[in-house]
């Protein structure tokens, strides 16, 4: 999917700002119309997720339906043009209608939609935009639902958080991220893919380009001042599609030291004049997994960054591009190489903003907690979308290294997650992820309970998990959890012998809180928690990274285990630095080096 863009032959306009809003429970809105307009209640700013920016209004822990609405001027120059209206996110399920006509809905997290509106606006006029937004979730979802009925049916004995949901992060709700009006010419681009692989010095490019024009159009691909001068192909539509490879000697190639960017434009033609064009920005580099290393252009790499979330005060999961700005530079404070997009894709704009500093990404689907008592056909289905969805969006970002197709499933302990149905799971998810990119390496982030025969880790290319010994086990204990750890990894190691990542270890922590001793909660003890999980982590032969768990504090639902917030952030949730912070600058700003190079 095409990250819409203004050029001379395509146009934008951005539908951010104020719009009206109304919370609807009981479904009124379906009932009464509201999709052709409705009278606000209140107003909501886009993107952003409604809970805290309406929370004096009774909105903060809020679950249901929504509906949005805003009147936007259609540009004279739209005309005979397609037009389209997308949407970057919104969470967890919506609908979307243009002047009272449903031209879309999606049901998938984080991800982006679009809906054709060509038929139902006219250049020049206002249309009203309308979309029903629900953060309800699911039993059939990829991340389960668990509404408050629900518990009764898990076995609980008591309503464990308030709003109810299975992830350990809020299920906010919203527009998260813009919705853009966008108009292309009637034979236009539709979609490109990009590969890229090494040849000793020279860059090898591989470009196709999918196209909305008969098949006596052409495409050309230029890769502008590729190895001093422009590289250019010419190639003819066939079915539809246009492919080519463009080969650069002495290239320039992307790095975490020196991320360059090309520049690839994809220009279609009709009869030798242009009528459409697309501009991506191309990061030559190789990403390749062999014996117990991840390479990175034939270099072994090892991963230090952190787990995420997009999370900010009244923004919620709202793209917040100051934000952005800012956890990348201190990211680069700190020196970390790389984060996870946990627990779902994130916007389009930050993995831009990786791709232009140098920052390893490993993009994770909206899979959280999947619990296999409640796994069928649809759930599988469902990941299978997600899949084809998230890959379609982020397969072009050189920043974009690994895909976690999944976090912590099995995370309720069920039997079920050791059947041989479970087997053949993710024997089926990997499989179809390495259909749809075979460019990348894929993993699933394991929960310690489920321990260290995973059934996902006989598919997967690098076997990642989350370990919390002296945290919720063994608390305040890290002699016996540096111990329980170093046997976890071994074990792991003899079984599977893969490449090995832990993507998840932390310890809750009140900035100012401190002690002599061992405490939880304390400054101290995050750091030196962090630390021991470092140490053995380094020197373990099949280890590939260490990712702290987490960046910064975060909001959660209210339950008895958090004090509005996951205190596990090295940084506090407005940004300011705990210890551990300084703790892991000072790590990090030594280089890593493997102790056996060869893996």
């Amino acid at each position: 999917m095409l990250y819409p863009q203004s050029n001379a032959f395509r146009e934008v306009v951005d539908c951010s700002g104020i719009w009206g809003f109304r919370p609807d429970a009981e479904g009124t809105g379906f009932r009464e119309n509201w999709a052709a307009g409705f009278t606000p209640t209140h107003e909501c700013a886009v993107p952003g997720s409604w809970n805290e920016q309406l929370q004096e209004y009774g909105l903060m822990n809020y679950v249901g339906g929504a509906w949005y609405q805003r009147d936007v001027h259609v540009p004279n120059h739209f005309g005979g043009k397609n037009i389209f209206v997308r949407v970057g996110s919104a969470d967890f399920e919506s609908k979307l209608w243009v002047n009272g006509h449903l031209v879309a809905e999606n049901d998938i997290l984080c991800l982006p939609y679009d809906g054709m509106a060509t038929d139902f606006l006219k250049p020049g006029a206002k249309a009203r935009i309308v979309l029903w937004v629900s953060n309800e979730q699911r039993y059939d979802a990829i991340t389960p639902g668990v509404a408050i009925e629900d518990y009764a049916r898990e076995e609980r004995i008591r309503e464990e958080q308030y709003p109810a949901t299975r992830p350990d992060f809020f299920p906010y709700g919203g527009i998260q991220r813009p919705v853009l009006l966008c108009a292309v010419p009637k034979h236009h681009i539709t979609d490109t893919t990009v590969t890229t692989h090494l040849d000793s010095d020279a860059g090898l490019v591989r470009v196709s380009a999918c196209v909305d024009a008969p098949d006596g159009h052409q495409v050309t691909f230029t890769v502008a001042g590729a190895g001093g001068e422009d590289r250019v192909l010419n190639v003819a539509i066939n079915d539809g599609v246009a492919e080519g490879e463009i080969r650069i000697e002495d290239c320039r190639f992307w790095s975490t030291t020196d991320p360059y960017l090309h520049s690839l434009s994809v220009v279609l033609l009709a009869d030798g004049e242009a009528v459409d064009s697309y501009e991506i920005s191309v990061g030559v580099r190789e990403v390749k997994v062999r014996g117990n290393r991840l390479y990175l252009n034939g270099e072994a790499i090892f991963l230090r960054g952190f787990g995420k979330h997009e999370d900010f005060p009244v923004h919620g999961r709202g793209l917040n591009l100051p934000l952005m700005v800012k956890d990348f530079g201190l990211m680069r404070w700190i020196g970390a190489n790389s984060f996870r997009t946990s627990h779902y894709p994130y916007a389009e704009e930050i993995l831009d903003y990786a791709d232009s500093k140098g920052v390893l990404v490993i993009s994770e689907l909206a899979s959280v907690n999947l619990d296999f008592r409640l796994v069928g056909d649809q759930t599988l289905a469902n990941h299978k979308r997600t899949l084809e969805r998230q890959i379609a969006r982020d397969k072009n970002h050189p920043s974009v290294i690994m895909w976690s197709v999944a976090n912590e499933p099995g995370y309720q302990g069920e039997a079920e997650y050791k059947s041989q149905a479970c087997y053949d799971y993710w024997e089926e998810v990997c499989g179809y992820t390495r259909k749809l990119d075979a460019t990348r390496p894929l993993t699933v982030a394991n929960v310690g309970r489920v321990g260290v025969d995973d059934p996902c880790f006989h598919h997967v290319d690098i076997i990642s998990i989350n370990r919390y010994y002296g945290w919720y086990d063994m608390p305040a204990q890290l002699d016996r959890a540096a111990i329980r750890l170093q046997e976890e990894l071994d074990e792991i190691a003899r079984r599977h012998n893969k490449p090995l990542l832990v993507l998840e270890f932390g310890a809750d922590t009140i900035a100012g809180a401190h002690s002599t001793t061992d405490q939880l909660f304390t400054e101290e003890y995050q750091a030196k928690f962090l630390e021991v999980y470092c140490d053995i982590i380094e020197n373990h032969p099949n280890a590939i990274g260490t990712h702290v768990w987490n960046f910064a504090d975060f909001r959660t639902a209210q339950n008895h285990r958090r004090v509005i917030l996951n205190l596990k952030g090295v940084f506090t949730r407005t940004r300011e630095p705990k210890r551990a912070a300084f703790t892991l600058k000072d790590r990090w700003s030594k280089p890593f080096t493997y102790k056996n190079q060869t893996g």
